[in-house]
């Protein structure tokens, strides 16, 4: 090989059987042939094979990022030759595109920093330099996984990075919009059928009337306050703990790697990351993915009340409350033919339960910062990124397959309307509340519709009922400007 290789153009791929011999600090040992993997990475698959939990490729993918934006600044600064600086960059961006996702098997349940995931990146970026340079796989040159490929890094410091950046991009990209797309749909709705008066309800007992409109606003109410508090709990995401290496004292990194890999990072992401102020904070703890998880659960408590008020308003269809025809996705029952089933609701309802789950998983591990380094970080960043993968795939099915096909059975609506006895409450200011509850008991009592019993009562004229009891006008504002 000569002194400086020239980078070819070789396809992804590994065209060998049986096994290849890698080594370590610890030794040799033998991996499958086929894979551009090394020696860590088999030691861990071999010490940590627990489960069917694999790290989340969103945790590779970033890494990707981490390790392009390092051998560009490394390269700029004359600490990496350009031709070894340009093979590291070409196959940290394959890893980034997801085109050596086969090359990542190992388990959320790892070491607590996540060193044997920054050394099978740093051994599959090395190994596919080395390929790409026409070097031996395995040999650790022209390319080495720790001395060029890590330069400048410690697991300690690019695990927390790569968490961040993964976080923030599933968040802001994948879960924020579709939230935004349900909102949307919910206002659509809502904004047709705000002149549609129905009976509202508490403690889910017949209350006094409000619209169809204003209860749909009130949900996308709720869920715009919930993408606010997400936008806002994600923010400490954008500050990286990358250039303070072990334990946040940056021993090993050049001066001003840390600002320099952040705006590379920014650059590349498209996001305003910035390096961490304090690195002994950013590795210490966890408080940044402990916060963003916090505005996972806000997410997933409205989606709760969400998913659940649809099931109980389409329940029926005649012997519930039936006020929303849902569309009929699937059959909903085995044994009961045309029976249709609030199935989005209940998927929805159990992602928001599941997250929940996973937001108590994470504060306990953001509760394990000891010294200078949380050693909780996989099982963190595994219920990070599962929860903001539900929410947004929930979000998206329930939008699409619920509440875009939803209509109004508006006979029962409207049926219950003239039907509910709370509609007394309008008479309390004319003839006083204890008057009003009589009239409203002796209905109940009787069966009679709250107009006879009413005028039985001789508290009101026929014309003073038909002033007083207009459900279109009892349903007031709500909403700020309406």
């Amino acid at each position: 090989m000569s002194e400086h290789p020239q980078m070819q153009d070789i396809a992804i791929g590994i065209e060998a059987d049986g096994i290849r011999e890698e080594f370590d600090s610890l030794g040799k040992v033998e991996v499958p042939a086929d894979r551009y993997w090394g020696a860590q990475t088999q030691r861990s698959l071999h010490h940590f094979s627990i489960g069917r939990d694999h790290m989340a490729p969103e945790i590779h993918h970033a890494y990707g990022i981490v390790k392009k934006a390092c051998a560009i600044v490394n390269r700029e600064a004359g600490r990496l030759e350009d031709w070894k600086a340009e093979a590291i960059i070409r196959a940290a961006g394959e890893v980034t595109e997801g085109k050596l996702d086969d090359h990542f098997p190992l388990f959320v349940w790892q070491t607590g920093s996540g060193t044997q995931t920054n050394m099978n990146v740093n051994e599959v970026i090395a190994n596919r330099a080395i390929q790409l340079l026409g070097g031996e796989l395995g040999s650790q040159s022209p390319v080495g996984p720790n001395d060029d490929v890590n330069m400048g890094q410690s697991s300690n410091d690019t695990f927390p990075t790569a968490m961040h950046i993964a976080a923030k991009i599933a968040i802001d990209d994948d879960l924020l919009p579709a939230l935004r797309e349900l909102t949307s749909a919910i206002e659509t709705k809502a904004d047709s059928w705000m002149d549609v008066v129905k009976t509202g309800r508490t403690h889910l007992q017949d209350a006094v009337p409000v619209t169809v409109g204003q209860e749909w606003h009130g949900w996308a109410g709720q869920l715009r306050d919930a993408i606010e508090t997400l936008s806002d709990s994600s923010e400490k995401l954008l500050e990286l703990a990358l250039g303070g290496t072990a334990v946040g004292t940056g021993l090993n990194a050049p001066e001003g790697f840390s600002k320099e890999t952040a705006a590379q990072i920014a650059e590349l992401t498209g996001k305003p990351f910035i390096t961490a102020p304090n690195k002994f904070a950013a590795q210490g703890g966890l408080d940044a993915m402990v916060k963003a998880s916090g505005g996972l659960r806000a997410v997933a408590v409205v989606l709760m009340k969400l998913a659940d008020d649809v099931r109980w308003l389409a329940s029926g269809p005649r012997l519930g409350l039936g006020e929303l025809q849902i569309p009929p996705n699937e059959p909903g029952s085995s044994i009961m033919p045309g029976k249709v089933n609030p199935t989005q609701s209940e998927a929805l309802m159990m992602i928001a339960i599941q997250v929940m789950a996973n937001d108590q998983a994470v504060a306990m591990g953001g509760s394990r910062g000891n010294l200078q380094l949380n050693v909780m970080r996989p099982v963190v960043i595994d219920n990070v990124l599962r929860s903001t993968r539900i929410l947004a795939d929930g979000a998206t099915n329930f939008c699409k397959f619920c509440i875009e096909g939803t209509e109004l059975n508006r006979k029962r609506i409207d049926g219950d309307v003239e039907r509910s006895l709370m509609l007394v409450t309008a008479l309390a200011p004319e003839i006083g509340y204890n008057a009003a509850a009589e009239i409203a008991k002796d209905a109940a009592k009787t069966g009679d519709t709250l107009r006879e019993a009413a005028l039985r009562s001789g508290k009101v004229t026929e014309d003073e009922y038909d002033r007083i009891i207009r459900p279109e006008t009892m349903t007031g504002e709500g909403l700020a400007g309406a």
